[in-house]
C-alpha cells in the first residue's frame, strides 16, 4: 500500500481538461507519486484516444463501487451523474491501493513542483484542508452574489447538524482535497453501518462528500488535525475570476502561494469535449450574462 497517491475521476465531457491536468502532473511531480484515474468503463476507448495510456495507471469507476459490498447493486443508476461522481471520489480508498489520495478534477491545474511533504505531515499523516472561508463569503457579499455564500454556510449547518456538533462551520469547497482512508473508514464503521447506511445514502445534495469528511475527521479522530489552507488558487464563478484579474492577480503570480490553479468547469466552458446540449438562445444568453459580469467586475 503506498502512503499517497493522487487521483482523479473523470469522465468524457472532461477528457481535454484531464490532459491538461496529466500534462501539468508530468511536468512538476517532483516525487514521482503515482497517478491514478478512473472513468467508466465505456469511456476507455474515448480516454485512449484523447488522453493516451502514459504517465497514469487506469481503474474503472465500476471497480470502485463494487469494492463496497454493502452497496446495493446498480445503486448507481439512481443518483444523479454529479452525485455519482461525488461517491466514486470518496469511496476511491476501498481499493486499497494507499493510506491517503489527493483527490483532484479534471479542471484542476498544477502550476509549480510539488512534493509528498506538501501533502503529508512528517509523521505521515496528511494535511488536511479546512478554513471557514470567510474571506470568500465577504467577497461574495460585496459584490452582490451572496447567495452562493447562504448555500455553502446551509449545507455547513445540515452537515454538522447530522453529526449534532457544535460550534463554527468548516470547508473545504474544492479540489485538491488531500484524503486519508482511515477518516473514510471511521466514518463508514462509527456512522454508517450503525445505522445500516452506505455512503450512496448519506451522500446527497444537501450533504456533499467533502463536508462529511471533514465532520468525520472532526468527530472520530481517526488522524490528527494538521489544518492547511486551499493549495490552490480556485476561481469558483466567472466574476470572481474577473474581479480578482481586474485587482492585478495573474497567473504568473500564483505560484508565490498556491500549488495550482482551477477554473471550474461550471463556468470555463472552453474545454467541454462535445457538442453543447443547451440551444443556441440559451448559449447566446449565458454570454451576455458573461459579458455583464465581465462589465461589473470594473466598478
Amino acid at each position: 500500500m503506498k502512503d499517497i497517491v493522487l487521483y482523479c475521476k473523470s469522465y468524457r465531457k472532461d477528457f481535454l481538461r484531464l490532459k491538461r491536468l496529466l500534462s501539468s502532473i508530468q511536468k512538476f511531480n517532483a516525487d514521482e507519486i503515482s497517478f491514478y484515474i478512473s472513468t467508466p468503463a465505456a469511456d476507455r476507448d474515448l480516454l485512449l484516444q484523447l488522453v493516451g495510456d502514459q504517465g497514469y495507471e487506469w481503474v474503472s469507476d465500476e471497480s470502485i463501487i463494487k469494492a463496497n459490498g454493502l452497496a446495493p447493486l446498480g445503486v448507481e443508476k439512481n443518483k444523479s451523474g454529479g452525485l455519482t461522481q461525488q461517491v466514486i471520489k470518496s469511496e476511491f480508498w476501498r481499493l486499497g491501493l494507499c493510506a491517503n489520495y489527493v483527490c483532484l478534477d479534471s479542471d484542476c491545474i498544477f502550476i509549480q513542483d510539488f512534493h509528498k511533504l506538501d501533502f503529508l505531515a512528517v509523521d505521515g499523516n496528511p494535511y488536511t484542508v479546512i478554513y471557514q472561508n470567510k474571506e470568500y463569503f465577504q467577497l461574495a457579499l460585496d459584490r452582490g452574489f451572496g447567495k452562493s455564500a447562504l448555500q455553502l454556510k446551509a449545507e455547513g449547518d445540515r452537515v454538522k447538524a447530522l453529526f449534532a456538533r457544535q460550534g463554527p462551520n468548516y470547508y473545504c469547497p474544492c479540489p485538491p482535497f488531500i484524503w486519508s482512508a482511515a477518516v473514510w473508514q471511521s466514518l463508514d464503521e462509527r456512522f454508517l453501518k450503525p445505522q445500516g447506511l452506505t455512503f450512496w445514502d448519506v451522500c446527497t445534495q444537501d450533504h456533499p462528500e467533502t463536508l462529511l469528511y471533514l465532520e468525520a475527521l472532526l468527530n472520530y479522530r481517526a488522524i490528527p488535525l494538521y489544518p492547511i489552507e486551499q493549495l490552490f488558487r480556485i476561481y469558483y464563478y466567472d466574476w470572481h475570476y474577473f474581479l480578482l484579474r481586474r485587482i492585478g492577480e495573474l497567473p504568473s503570480k500564483l505560484a508565490e502561494n498556491y500549488l495550482g490553479v482551477i477554473y471550474q468547469s461550471s463556468w470555463d466552458l472552453s474545454l467541454d469535449y462535445g457538442s453543447s446540449q443547451k440551444s443556441a438562445a440559451s448559449r447566446a444568453l449565458k454570454k451576455l450574462k458573461r459579458v455583464g459580469r465581465y462589465l461589473q467586475s470594473f466598478l
